[in-house]
């Protein structure tokens, strides 16, 4: 086996635009469920209409890139609003019904040929990002070493997607430190408490929501910055890996998302390369492609186990974990 191949493919992981792009909506839903203790399962929805948000104005109106960005991020804030008002009321598993229902509600209106001409249905959108590499401040050549080489495109595309996920942990990190995020994990702890002190639960719940579906938006615009905006990346188990990153980091914690994402992508993207050369090898019984599946199924047993072990993940406290009720 060519354990060099292997290694070097798994330590390019740790700064890919994949991993942060998981990070920024990982971070987002911390908000969401680690914070405001809302049982949110259609992330991957913000995350899609960050990146046609950014995608569609750029493309189709000849809007600056900056424009498109800022575009995609009001599209998550909008998003957020128009799922908070007839769901925010409702208890935790009938919202996390909701959730995940509209989240493929999105995927399919983005997927369905009626408006292929905007959104360019199943073959998606690129050729988007002229304006955003013309940008790039970064002067032609080749930087780092290894399995972290870069050219310019490349490296300017995970410094952008860096400061976006540095100026998302640092709001995350003002917010929960002032009364707003205090309010926030009172609500999360008992609402009913909060709302006998006069506090409109309601109202704190929906600027959660918007706060981490910007987050969340931002995730994907990062998330397509490389290459193109496709309808079948939001599906159903991106919000699960987003969980699992979650879960794993610790839910109720400012930088669990960002190690959780690291340790997600670094894990998967080491099973994803030594299963098909031990089958090939002949160490499983079993051909590559179906050793490839199997780390698939290793990340719905380490979610479990996660939730069952250790539901207040790495960094997590036992007394900030949050219960759903």
């Amino acid at each position: 086996m060519d354990f060099g191949s292997i290694f070097g493919n798994t330590a390019a992981y740790l700064f890919s635009p994949v991993t942060i792009a998981y990070a920024l909506a990982a971070t987002g839903l911390a908000v969401h469920f680690g914070y405001a203790g809302l049982l949110n399962f259609g992330m991957a929805a913000f995350m899609a209409v960050g990146a046609y948000g950014y995608a569609i104005p750029v493309l189709t109106f000849g809007a600056p890139w900056w424009l498109g960005m800022l575009i995609g991020l009001a599209g998550g804030a909008l998003f957020a609003l128009l799922l908070g008002i007839p769901t925010l009321r409702l208890r935790a598993d009938y919202l996390a019904i909701a959730t995940i229902a509209t989240a493929e509600v999105v995927r399919l209106l983005f997927l369905t040929r009626l408006f292929e001409d905007v959104t360019g249905a199943a073959g998606g959108r690129t050729g988007y990002h002229a304006g955003f590499r013309a940008a790039n401040p970064i002067p032609e050549g080749t930087y780092g070493f290894g399995p972290w080489t870069y050219n310019a495109t490349e490296l300017w595309n995970i410094v952008f997607g860096l400061i976006l996920l540095a100026l998302s942990i640092l709001l995350v990190w003002a917010l929960m430190r002032s009364p707003w995020g205090r309010v926030l994990k009172g609500i999360r702890e008992d609402e009913d408490a909060v709302r006998s002190l006069g506090k409109n639960v309601f109202a704190y719940k929906m600027q959660a929501l918007v706060v981490g579906g910007v987050i969340g938006a931002a995730g994907g615009i990062v998330f397509v910055l490389p290459s193109a905006v496709v309808p079948g990346s939001y599906s159903t188990s991106l919000t699960f890996f987003l969980w699992t990153v979650l879960l794993l980091g610790g839910a109720a914690t400012v930088f669990g998302p960002t190690l959780g994402a690291v340790l997600f992508w670094v894990l998967f993207a080491f099973l994803g390369n030594l299963l098909p050369q031990m089958a090939t090898a002949g160490y499983l019984p079993m051909s590559s492609s179906q050793a490839e599946i199997v780390r698939w199924i290793l990340a719905g047993v380490a979610l479990m186990l996660i939730v069952i072990y250790r539901p207040q993940g790495i960094l997590g406290d036992k007394r900030e974990m949050t219960f759903v009720k």
